[in-house]
């Protein structure tokens, strides 16, 4: 679209009026070639974070993101295959228990992922704590490891919504981080662009999560589904709680062990239950069960050990020593434990998640930059939640350091400075608040 008056654009959007589907097309298309410099799309970044967009807008403008590279169209080339999202939090590894879950019921899921920055750790980073698992994955190598496995998790491609890369590092710098149609088209462009038979959102909400209030995590949930009208990829997202850790371990080598024990039928029930969830929904979406069939195979999968044989072969696919389903040794482990104990008898009443998420990166386990190094030992296992009652005295989590000496009575002040005793049990806050689709 040669006659794009830029100047005239950005003035529209200033004063809230709506842009044309060719207008935001021809925009992202030429500021992806170099074609517009990065301080006319930071000002429209800002107009757009101020004034919001029409659903129209945010389906052009998602569109024109993932149009800016490769399209996958893996729909085409498999009968059913799942995607999955998670807007991320603290202890969250969902993704690597459901992926082996459903491939081990007959469902293929082929997954993009990332890293972790800011409190919410990474799937990725998870992954790499297994030694010589490989997330970089080609075209070639992702299709390879559904052949053998029924599942991947691998990094983005370069070739993957590049306008969205160029985008978001102005997000990042310009105040517009949070604005509802950035975050949706950023998502939504690289999810699209896969084209993945069905597409299952996990949403959270609560002190962990990226939206902490339930109305706002409600609506980027029916924001995220929106977007994918007219795809061809079916999308549902559930709405899950992330004002507690999720499991007991958060940090990367800690959580692929809990991963394995919930995989053999030992690990954390709200685990359990939230990949459940999950599972249930991409199964029914297959058209192959419906929500008693997909019950009944995820508990068979469980029970007969599928999902943990599944579990060897997708890391065997992707490189990884599946020795480490049997042999927690061969992960990377703590140097130091520190042990956190209560100072009263009482109730755990709160964990300030988001402030538990930002305590395991300063150990190490995440990322305040993205160019931070991982020490992939480190991580904090929660053994009493919100909601448990404790005594004075008893040890209510553990600090796991690998590679930095830290003294310990500064470590445990910090902990417990985000952790509230009372009297009284709190309200039990439901691990699943809603199913949108």
């Amino acid at each position: 679209m040669s006659d794009l008056n830029v100047y005239e654009l950005l003035n529209r959007k200033r004063r809230g009026a709506p842009l044309e589907p060719r207008e935001i097309e021809a925009f992202i298309d030429r500021y992806t070639r170099g074609n517009i410099p990065d301080y006319q799309m930071s000002a429209l970044l800002m107009a757009v974070a101020i004034n919001g967009m029409t659903a129209a807008e945010m389906s052009s403008l998602t569109q024109a993101m993932l149009r800016s590279g490769e399209q996958w169209h893996l729909r085409d080339e498999y009968d059913f295959i799942a995607d999955k999202h998670t807007t991320g939090g603290v202890g969250d590894k969902v993704s690597l228990v459901l992926s082996p879950w459903v491939a081990a019921c007959g469902v293929k899921v082929g997954m993009l992922s990332g890293r972790g920055l800011g409190h919410t750790g990474g799937t990725l980073d998870k992954l790499e704590a297994i030694p010589g698992f490989n997330a970089r994955l080609s075209r070639e190598d992702f299709n390879r490891c559904i052949a053998e496995a029924g599942c991947v998790i691998s990094t983005s491609t370069d070739g993957i919504a590049p306008a969205d890369k160029k985008i978001y590092a102005l997000r990042d710098v310009t105040g517009t981080v949070e604005s509802l149609p950035l975050i949706t088209a950023s998502i939504m462009s690289k999810k699209l662009a896969m084209g993945a038979s069905a597409l299952i959102l996990d949403v959270k909400t609560g002190s962990g999560a990226f939206m902490r209030l339930y109305q706002d995590s409600k609506a980027l949930a029916e924001s995220l589904i929106a977007a994918a009208a007219g795809s061809g990829t079916r999308v549902e997202a559930i709405i899950t709680d992330m004002d507690a850790p999720l499991g007991v371990a958060a940090g990367n080598a800690n959580e692929i062990i809990e991963t394995i024990e919930v995989l053999k039928g030992n690990g954390p029930a709200d685990v359990e239950e939230v990949t459940r969830a999950q599972a249930i929904r991409i199964l029914v979406m297959s058209n192959r069960f419906d929500e008693t069939s997909a019950r009944t195979a995820l508990d068979e999968a469980l029970r007969s050990g599928a999902a943990l044989e599944q579990a060897r072969k997708w890391i065997s696919a992707q490189g990884g020593d599946a020795n480490v389903v049997d042999d927690y040794s061969l992960l990377p482990a703590p140097t130091k434990t520190i042990e956190v104990k209560a100072p009263q008898s009482g109730v755990i009443t709160a964990i300030d998640t988001y402030q538990a998420g930002m305590f395991t990166v300063d150990l190490g386990a995440g990322r305040k930059k993205a160019d931070d190094v991982i020490d992939y030992a480190a991580g904090v296992m929660f053994d009493r939640k919100t909601g448990d009652a404790v005594k004075a005295g008893e040890v209510i989590a553990r600090i796991q350091l690998g590679n930095a000496e830290r003294e310990a009575a500064e470590l445990t002040a910090k902990f417990l400075s985000f952790v509230t005793f009372g009297e009284e049990k709190p309200p039990v806050r439901a691990l699943m608040h809603e199913h949108l689709t």
